[in-house]
């Protein structure tokens, strides 16, 4: 069954750093059964909508660290995902409203605005989303696959195992392939706007090239000198 807002299991992410709306967005769609996180800040909500799957975004334009088409556009050409994402604001011109359709948003409503009507929005956002995509199960590339729902690799049919980091690192990879992905978007996938100061990230990709790729003829993860990561399918 395709889930819209009339079923219990939506979750959405409230990307918006006024803490009143928030609190009224809370009560408003907890109040119908539905799960939401919360970020106040462009940097954590796009560490969110990386690391976790959600059924839509709420997301507002005028956000502190990272402003709101600057996160949609990150989220759609560098982490390569395609999480419907309604965007909030008081702009209401309509260069302000084309800018935010362009960095990748999939609605705009602006502010002040009724409650019911950004659920009716949202409604028609996952219904669309999910009648396109049917909610992608697994990734894969060549004989490599995840399965998202049990979080199992295999590749060539043979089961490995990885730390979930390595795990996570894996993800990135195949949502983008056979895009580069930079470091610092594998960063941000696995430790937010807090990353640690040793390489760990070199430590994780070793691990999961050593388990992925070490045991077979063709190897699936590049290096891109200077810059990042990518997984591609041998020729």
């Amino acid at each position: 069954m395709v889930p819209t807002l009339q079923a219990a299991d939506v979750k959405l992410l409230i990307i918006e750093d006024n803490h009143s709306l928030v609190a009224n967005l809370f009560q408003y769609f907890e109040g119908r059964g539905h799960v939401l996180d919360a970020a106040p800040d462009g940097l954590t909500g796009l560490h969110l909508a990386v690391t976790h799957d959600y059924d839509a975004i709420v997301l507002d334009w005028g956000l502190p660290r990272l402003d709101g088409p600057t996160l949609v556009r990150k989220l759609r050409h560098e982490a390569q995902r395609g999480t419907p994402v309604i965007m909030l604001t008081a702009r209401d011109e309509l260069p302000d409203k084309i800018a935010g359709f362009r960095a990748g948003a999939d609605d705009y409503l602006t502010k002040p605005f009724e409650l019911p009507e950004l659920e009716v929005r949202l409604e028609a956002l996952i219904a669309r989303a999910n009648g396109s995509r049917r909610r992608t199960r697994a990734l894969s590339v060549a004989d490599l696959a995840l399965d998202l729902s049990t979080l199992e690799v295999t590749r060539a049919g043979r089961a490995i195992k990885l730390y979930p980091a390595c795990r996570k690192v894996l993800e990135v990879l195949l949502r983008a392939c056979p895009a580069v992905v930079t470091r610092e978007t594998l960063q941000e996938a696995l430790w937010g706007d807090a990353a640690p100061d040793s390489d760990l990230l070199r430590s994780h990709v070793y691990e999961l090239r050593r388990a992925v790729d070490g045991p077979f003829e063709h190897k699936l993860i590049q290096t891109v000198p200077r810059v990042g990561y990518r997984m591609v399918a041998p020729t």
